[in-house]
């Protein structure tokens, strides 16, 4: 959908839209409102630069260290503690990736409630701080189930993170200025993927120091950085665009009522307008299109999270790679598909079109994992691997804007963000398990199990679509209402 498709009068934001430094114009509106007007154009633009630059290098920032700890474990791996811990013994490794999963996923609806309880500077700086403690107590660790153990509390903490910062995000902005930001904000989880592998490598260097083996300083010194980035968020964080607190102020009354205006000409749901009910909360659970769009996310993480713990072990059992080539070897394609996201989010805001990027994406998918399963060559395999990186990656900001574009309502938005991020969660479990270590060093039923989940996300991507196109017919006939909004039209 268009805005232009729009029925009802809404207020024109008169200025290029940008992201930090550039961004398309907006012509799409009707009627001036009075909170937007009193505003020139340079002035609207200078208000989104200083929103952009508060609130996304940060979020960020804590996005780009919740990544370097989770692929932590593969590099951690290599580097030791699989001996140490005696990880290879049975399903033990399997096992350890998995037991991040339950209290993730069980803890997802819960979280987007607390975070307007306590408010996304408390929410996140202290679930930032948390992880920190919990990585410095792993390299001190000697029993893997110690080292489950912890995982599981870290489970329970990440749970609060990623929906809490899906929601958050969207609350400052429209519709069609998601894809960039949220290509931004998971670019930075990307490049920590990329980089996790040549710090992990650089800080083995320090075997021994002190008695301690190089795997082990890769957790303590990763949950020092964490500590540093936690307390740098709790004095930069801000709150929710309607509850403007002086600690965190960086926007005046007039500024935050244009705010509210223009996400209000976009939507109609800027403020929080209902008190929590926990019946009307979860009544969400019955719009079936949020299923939709969690399933898809959970067949693209089968596949990110399978390569986030397993990359670095293919690259160097079945392709041959020393350790040292094998960290190195993970940051290209991650660091690619970071750029590439940002490319396909442009494009997926300049001309509000989310399916064709999606599926696109899991085409390439489909070309690249048989390359890593049928050739016997180093190059291919590589290439095949790079490919499926890419893919999957970019895929996942243009998820969450498909999400984001075709609902309303803070609760609602609230509801779908944990459901959709839960059942990534299970595909976390899924991606952990497809790669069995009595499948080494080919690990062909994985990456035969990758390539059905990129079909079925494939599969449900088209059903979903197709339903969409099929409402706004109506919707255009006058035969239905979308999302309790009229003029709303679902963008495909």
């Amino acid at each position: 959908m268009t805005t232009d498709q729009l029925k009802i009068p809404i207020p024109e934001v008169q200025h290029d839209e940008l992201l930090f430094d550039g961004g398309e114009k907006n012509n799409h509106v009707t009627e001036v409102h009075p909170d937007i007007q009193r505003f020139s154009p340079e002035e609207q633009k200078k208000i989104l630069r200083r929103i952009d630059w508060r609130i996304l290098p940060i979020v960020g920032a804590v996005y780009f260290i919740s990544i370097m700890d989770r692929n932590n474990l593969g590099s951690a791996a290599i580097a030791g503690m699989t001996k140490d811990l005696e990880l290879s013994v049975g399903m033990r490794y399997s096992i350890l990736t998995l037991s991040f999963f339950p209290t993730y996923i069980l803890f997802e609806l819960p979280s987007t409630v607390v975070i307007r309880w306590i408010t996304p500077r408390w929410h996140l700086s202290t679930i930032c701080l948390t992880w920190g403690v919990l990585l410095i107590i792993m390299g001190f660790l000697n029993d893997w189930k110690d080292m489950v153990g912890l995982r599981v509390i870290l489970g329970f903490l990440e749970a609060g993170f990623f929906p809490g910062c899906m929601y958050f995000l969207s609350t400052w902005y429209t519709r069609y200025e998601m894809h960039k930001r949220y290509s931004l904000w998971y670019f930075m989880g990307s490049s920590a993927s990329a980089f996790a592998g040549i710090l992990a490598y650089g800080l083995m260097q320090m075997d021994s120091l002190q008695g301690l083996a190089g795997w082990r300083w890769i957790f303590i010194m990763e949950g020092v950085i964490t500590l540093i980035i936690a307390i740098i968020a709790y004095a930069v964080l801000v709150g929710f665009p309607e509850s403007n607190k002086r600690y965190y102020k960086f926007l005046n009354d007039e500024e935050v009522k244009f705010v509210l205006a223009r996400i209000n000409a976009d939507r109609e749901d800027a403020e929080l307008k209902e008190a929590f009910s926990l019946k009307r909360y979860f009544a969400h659970g019955l719009d079936w299109k949020l299923w939709a769009f969690a399933l898809i996310f959970c067949m693209t993480l089968i596949v990110t999270y399978s390569f986030a713990y397993f990359l670095p072990i293919i690259l160097q059992q079945r392709m041959g790679f020393s350790i040292a080539a094998a960290q190195c070897l993970i940051a290209p394609p991650y660091f690619t598909a970071g750029l590439w996201m940002f490319v396909t989010g442009w494009i997926g805001d300049r001309y509000k079109m989310r399916a064709p990027i999606l599926l696109f994406h899991g085409v390439l998918a489909c070309i690249g994992l048989p390359l890593m399963a049928f050739t016997k060559n180093n190059g291919s395999m590589y290439f095949g691997a790079f490919l499926s990186t890419v893919a999957v990656n970019a895929n996942i900001p243009c998820i969450m804007a498909y999400q984001a574009n075709n609902i309303r309502g803070h609760w609602k938005r609230a509801f779908s963000s944990a459901l959709f991020v839960g059942m990534g969660g299970v595909g976390g479990i899924a991606g952990s398990l497809v790669f069995r270590s009595k499948d080494a060093p080919g690990y062909l039923p994985g990456i035969i199990a990758c390539i059905v989940s990129q079909g079925i996300m494939i599969a449900i991507l088209l059903v979903t679509s197709l339903i969409f196109m099929r409402q706004n017919r109506k919707a255009d006939a006058g035969q239905v209402v979308i999302e309790g909004l009229p003029g709303f039209r679902y963008t495909i």
